[in-house]
């Protein structure tokens, strides 16, 4: 029986799946995908239409709603909302650190991981579309990031089940290997970290001396991770949100107290690095990073760490240089490295597979660009035009390559403008995929 919840303003219900870990073996290992249904308090018992949900990632679960909060207040206005904790994550079939080993070494392990990608969560959504709607039901899609990934993969994959599809920031370049989009994402993490010293100039010293710190002595985390300059330098992820730049600034701030053997990093700020360093509560986000740009058709090779290698070709992101040369020490952003495999707790059980992943060479196609240039599905994306961790060119192109996508760029909002414009991004899309705007 469904576990049903009552929280103010919205009534929700669990729903549990099982699911073939290979779509193309329906018959063999099973998995369990979880999803909750979200429905406005008083509208359990009408027809509405459902919104599918696709979380940013990899490897994010979908959000824990509190309510009629976020974007869901829009959206519950017109739709039963399902949010999918696609497969992996949250309260489906978990794969980390803790249950991966079961699968046995680190082959086996790899060749498991290697089903987690968009083409098997679209494969896992029309399953469950098919058991919520029936074989003949359609349903609406909200792709934020990754989720807009997804989105592509399953107008590409599976459009029948489809009645309109919105993307957030995640429009990805269909023809874009692992290179390409650290060789483009680069700059873009360059002039992020211009805008920030511009706006904290004293932020170019603080960095220094948490550098120089480092450079000599690695701090411990309280988790048990290990805090090296690249590390400290991971943190500019930070910078592709609307108030990256602030939160960064304010935990430079913290960066020390005056202990008994004299200035040491503080507490609240090795604290305050592990939360944003760790992937101890999404470590899929790290594995199966590179691998979401695997394609066959695109690059038959193996991403290969395509972050680390590239990052050889943009010297300025080197940190020793930056102290020698005395120019700022610019952070990283949404780039996965080796060494996070060594200084995370988290991750380092999972190195071997990880390193398995990057050497991989058949990645399936994830985008069908024939059938995207066919395409009869109402699309409407939002552009973040100073979009950190997906290329507004890439997503301008892919926009003109899918029949019918109208696509809304604006610089008003980060990468997270759909959690904090308090619907406004998600309601313009909507009036926009109904050709209202």
């Amino acid at each position: 029986m469904s576990v049903v919840i009552r929280q103010p303003g919205v009534v929700l219900t669990d729903h549990l799946f099982q699911v073939p870990l290979d779509h193309a073996a329906p018959q063999g290992e099973q998995i369990e995908v979880y999803a909750r249904e979200v429905v406005a308090a008083g509208k359990e018992r009408s027809d509405l239409p459902w919104l599918l949900y696709l979380q940013g990632g990899p490897g994010g679960r979908a959000a824990r709603p509190l309510g009629r909060d976020s974007w869901l207040d829009r959206a519950l206005d017109d739709y039963r909302v399902l949010l999918l904790d696609q497969r992996g994550t949250g309260r489906s079939t978990p794969a980390t650190r803790q249950t991966l080993p079961l699968r046995g070494g680190a082959a086996e392990q790899a060749e498991y991981l290697s089903y987690f990608r968009a083409d098997s969560i679209v494969r896992d959504a029309e399953l469950i579309r098919r058991q919520l709607l029936g074989d003949r039901g359609h349903w609406s899609l909200l792709g934020q990031s990754f989720g807009g990934f997804c989105t592509l993969t399953y107008l590409s994959l599976a459009p029948e089940g489809l009645r309109e599809a919105l993307i957030t920031g995640g429009l990805a370049g269909l023809q874009s290997s692992a290179t390409d989009v650290y060789r483009a994402a680069y700059p873009r993490v360059a002039r992020k970290n211009a805008a920030h010293y511009a706006r904290y100039p004293q932020d170019v010293e603080a960095v220094r001396r948490v550098v120089e710190h480092l450079a000599v002595a690695p701090a411990q985390l309280p988790g048990g991770g290990l805090l090296t300059v690249p590390a400290f330098q991971a943190l500019g992820l930070m910078l592709g949100s609307g108030t990256g730049s602030d939160s960064l600034h304010y935990l430079l701030e913290d960066a020390w107290v005056r202990g008994s053997a004299g200035l040491e990093l503080s507490d609240t700020f090795l604290t305050g690095a592990q939360s944003k360093l760790s992937f101890a509560d999404g470590p899929l986000y790290a594995v199966l990073h590179e691998s979401i740009y695997g394609q066959r058709s695109v690059n038959p090779g193996p991403t290969g760490w395509a972050a680390e290698q590239v990052r050889k070709e943009f010297p300025e992101f080197d940190a020793a240089r930056a102290l020698e040369e005395g120019t700022p020490v610019r952070f990283t952003g949404e780039m996965i490295y080796p060494w996070m495999f060594e200084t995370d707790p988290a991750l380092r059980p999972l190195q071997e597979a990880a390193n398995l992943l990057a050497q991989r060479t058949e990645w399936p196609d994830l985008y069908a660009p024939a059938v995207l240039a066919a395409n009869e599905v109402p699309v409407a994306a939002a552009v973040y035009h100073d979009d950190m961790y997906v290329d507004t060119a890439d997503s301008l192109a892919t926009a003109d390559a899918v029949r019918g996508l109208r696509t809304w760029v604006s610089n008003e909002w980060e990468h997270d403008g759909l959690r904090v414009s308090g619907g406004q991004v998600l309601d313009r899309l909507i009036r926009m995929v109904r050709g209202q705007l």
